[in-house]
């Protein structure tokens, strides 16, 4: 179930990064004020980074054998 958990986590940093994007470069979105879309899209980014970084750890941490398998429960 962990790894089903940690993929999920890899796509929604995916998700984070994009959409950040997206509000901050679309020009498709030019009817909402640009600092709003920058303030927005850069904490969507941020967010995002910092999923990243919980990702490679539970990654890490899921492929080094130093884990809690949910069956030993």
């Amino acid at each position: 179930m962990k790894q089903l958990t940690t993929f999920f986590g890899v796509l929604m940093v995916f998700f984070y990064l994009g959409v950040g994007g997206y509000l901050i470069y679309a020009p498709q979105l030019s009817y909402i004020d640009k600092p709003l879309r920058v303030i927005l899209g850069s904490t969507l980014i941020l967010y995002g980074i910092y999923r990243a970084f919980r990702a490679y750890y539970q990654i890490k941490d899921l492929f080094s054998g130093n884990n809690k398998d949910d069956s030993d429960l």
